[in-house]
């Protein structure tokens, strides 16, 4: 998957929990959570721009675990969401996947770089 893919899956899923958000009930206890979500969900997009940006294997590291703690932290409020019924499970399906698509191919990245800082630290 190539860079602008990336930012584009990311893009979308910040969209996806926007549009999310928008379909949850209107309480206090929503409000919180709806304005949790929004922060975390739409910061995987906004800091995978940042690692884009990374002068340095040590740098992308450090700008990639915030991706993924964004990512899952998203994941956390969705599995709130589903425990209390505020969304049927079946319309937070495709969300729910695509955080854990992106969770995965984040790790997958981070442990490639890690690899790498590693081997070169050997020399």
């Amino acid at each position: 998957m190539t860079t602008n893919e990336l930012k584009l899956r990311t893009k979308n899923f910040s969209l996806m929990v926007i549009d999310l958000v928008e379909k949850l009930p209107n309480s206090i206890s929503v409000r919180v959570i709806a304005n949790q979500i929004v922060k975390s969900g739409t910061s995987v997009g906004a800091n995978y721009r940042a690692v884009c940006r990374a002068r340095s294997d040590r740098e992308f590291v450090s700008k990639m675990n915030i991706v993924l703690e964004e990512a899952d932290e998203t994941l956390f409020w969705i599995e709130i969401i589903m425990a209390k019924q505020w969304i049927s499970n079946s319309e937070l399906e495709v969300i729910w996947k695509e955080g854990n698509e992106l969770i995965a191919i984040f790790v997958s990245s981070l442990k490639t770089v890690n690899n790498r800082i590693n081997e070169q630290n050997k020399s």
